[in-house]
């Protein structure tokens, strides 16, 4: 593998309207965000990215670009966000900013003049078909629900969007719309950008023929990711974008990829990927239901483990992923994957052990060093999230009651993750003097950055820990580069790997399906091991020494007493500890 400069650090995803008000407007912004850099310098935070912070109407969150070269006033100015680059320059750190180029507002210049002139050069930005039989082109169903096509006034053509109406698709088969995005890509990467999230980018390749499929739903229609499944391709375009624009930045690139073909992987994150690294999202998927939030469920520990476990092996040997808990388009991480008697802050800390040293580079979001969780409303008029609300309409159409469209809502809703940052115990969580564009979640009181701070054994003190650890120059390349290898998998409710590290990783002591009778060539093993049971659990260690660098448990050098008595370590319900073979 060519080593990267970003392969060793931690990223830390803001939701800029959510992080922190200081204009009393209750809308997070950039002031907000300069002021707690040294807060999250603090945690051992190196990337920052910022979901949108773009010009917009807001009908997507900012995912609706109406100018992508001017900052929205919600958010501040301009000059602000070259003095948060400034800012996180001093301090060594580094900015993301999100790419979205699948689609931008329909109050864009571009299609407003598409609009005007829907047979021009700027209708060409765009999918603007004819329709068939009086009738949309296809049968297309956007991500949002309802059909991918909307009329253009006074024609008989419609246009595509896969997502809301408001945010129509952009045409990546006209040359001059291409040129227009990699020259605002540059620019951005002019002004010391270190690179993009890109947003919904496998969506860019379209069939022009545009075919309807077998309908998958009561509405007629058939998901727009079928057409995404179909099309052939869609890699010319991502190198297209790379040498015109990241690479001659030596830019970092966090792709949002789903519907990927598996023997895609290394074109995409290999050496020389199209990207320098994609989302994992197979633990996430997991829980997806197949026609929509009324049919999700949890998945069992077992499944969670398992296909954690096979998605590491699986990109080890291409790429380098990019590993999350939660984002702004998934609900909080300790409410879905810990089982409820694990949602305690013993819980937390063993789901950010588990995930923090899995191999790849490690996404936090926002309020994860907290362990913020899930919120509860009581009513749809109480979300603001336009998948969430059609969500609840499919829930009810499926015959579900109120109640429990509610409770799909409360499980699975990207609100639940964009509820204002928990400061402080006071009037707006020390979010907002003002009123919150979204409800804080009530339990604000209790979780919150102010009581946690100087509290030893809290949450986000243990995060700290986590990211030194990680980061220490004694175990740092071990961490970083060392290969993947689960372990203990025939052990029910234990989660544990090993990171290993030296000429021999194979013959590392571990007792799956690869142990070796207790060989150990490798130069560093340090195995990462939680009990997700509900009962105390004894590892028995292929070596008969070892020692506890990091407990959730806070038993250290008690731990490592254990160890080199026993040759074992007996974890409790809920306890993770990174232990060095």
């Amino acid at each position: 593998m060519k080593r990267k400069w970003w392969h060793d650090k931690t990223a830390y995803q803001i939701y800029p309207k959510s992080f922190l008000d200081t204009n009393g407007d209750g809308i997070g912004d950039l002031k907000g965000i300069i002021s707690k850099l040294d807060y999250l310098k603090d945690l051992g935070i190196d990337i920052i990215w910022l979901s949108p912070v773009y010009q917009s109407p807001f009908v997507d969150q900012g995912y609706d670009i109406s100018d992508y070269y001017k900052i929205a006033e919600e958010f501040g100015t301009m000059e602000e966000f070259d003095e948060l680059l400034a800012e996180t320059k001093k301090r060594g750190m580094y900015v993301l900013m999100d790419l979205v180029i699948n689609h931008c507002s329909d109050k864009h210049e571009w299609f407003q003049r598409a609009l005007k002139d829907p047979y021009g050069k700027y209708a060409g930005y765009f999918h603007f078909v004819k329709g068939k039989d009086g009738k949309e082109p296809s049968n297309y169903r956007s991500y949002f629900g309802g059909s991918a096509w909307e009329p253009v006034p006074g024609t008989d053509l419609y246009y595509l969007h896969m997502f809301a109406k408001e945010q129509p698709d952009l045409n990546w088969e006209n040359p001059e719309l291409r040129q227009e995005i990699y020259k605002m890509i540059n620019w951005w990467l002019d002004k010391g950008l270190a690179g993009f999230r890109i947003d919904a980018i496998i969506n860019i390749k379209k069939d022009l023929s545009f075919p309807s499929f077998e309908p998958d739903g009561p509405d007629g229609l058939a998901s727009c990711v079928k057409m995404v499944e179909e099309v052939q391709g869609v890699g010319d375009y991502f190198e297209d974008i790379k040498k015109n624009t990241f690479e001659k930045y030596d830019a970092f690139t966090v792709a949002e990829v789903f519907n990927m073909k598996d023997d895609e992987l290394a074109e995409f994150i290999g050496d020389d990927g199209h990207f320098s690294t994609m989302f994992d999202f197979s633990a996430h998927t997991l829980a997806q239901g197949e026609s929509g939030w009324n049919n999700s469920r949890k998945p069992s520990l077992k499944e969670w483990r398992d296909t954690i476990f096979a998605s590491q092996k699986r990109m080890q040997e291409v790429g380098f992923p990019a590993n999350i808990i939660e984002n702004h388009d998934e609900p909080r991480g300790a409410s879905r994957f810990l089982p409820e008697y694990a949602q305690n802050e013993a819980g937390k800390k063993m789901l950010a052990t588990t995930s923090v040293f899995l191999y790849g580079i490690p996404f936090i979001y926002q309020g994860q060093e907290i362990g913020m969780t899930n919120c509860r409303r009581n009513d749809i008029s109480e979300y603001d999230d336009i998948s969430t609300k059609d969500q609840y309409r499919e829930a009810l159409a499926a015959g579900c009651s109120r109640e429990q469209a509610l409770e799909y809502c409360y499980e699975n809703s990207r609100d639940n993750a964009r509820t204002p940052m928990q400061w402080s115990d006071k009037k707006g969580a020390g979010f907002t003097a003002g009123t919150p564009w979204l409800a804080l979640n009530p339990n604000y009181t209790q979780i919150n950055v102010e009581e946690q701070a100087d509290r030893p054994d809290s949450v986000l003190t243990y995060y700290k820990k986590l990211l030194a650890l990680k980061k220490s120059p004694e175990y740092k390349e071990t961490f970083t580069y060392g290969r993947f290898v689960p372990d203990y998998e025939n052990k029910d409710g234990i989660f544990a790997y090993h990171r290993i590290s030296g000429k021999d990783t194979a013959k590392a002591g571990v007792h799956g399906t690869e142990a070796v009778d207790g060989e150990k060539d490798a130069s560093q093993d340090i195995l990462i091991a939680a009990n997700y049971g509900t009962e105390p659990c004894t590892l028995k260690l292929a070596g008969r020494s070892g020692r506890v660098l990091l407990s959730n448990a806070g038993k250290e050098e008690e731990g490592t007493r254990e160890i080199t008595e026993a040759g074992s370590i007996t974890l409790e319900s809920c306890e993770a500890a990174v232990i060095l073979q």
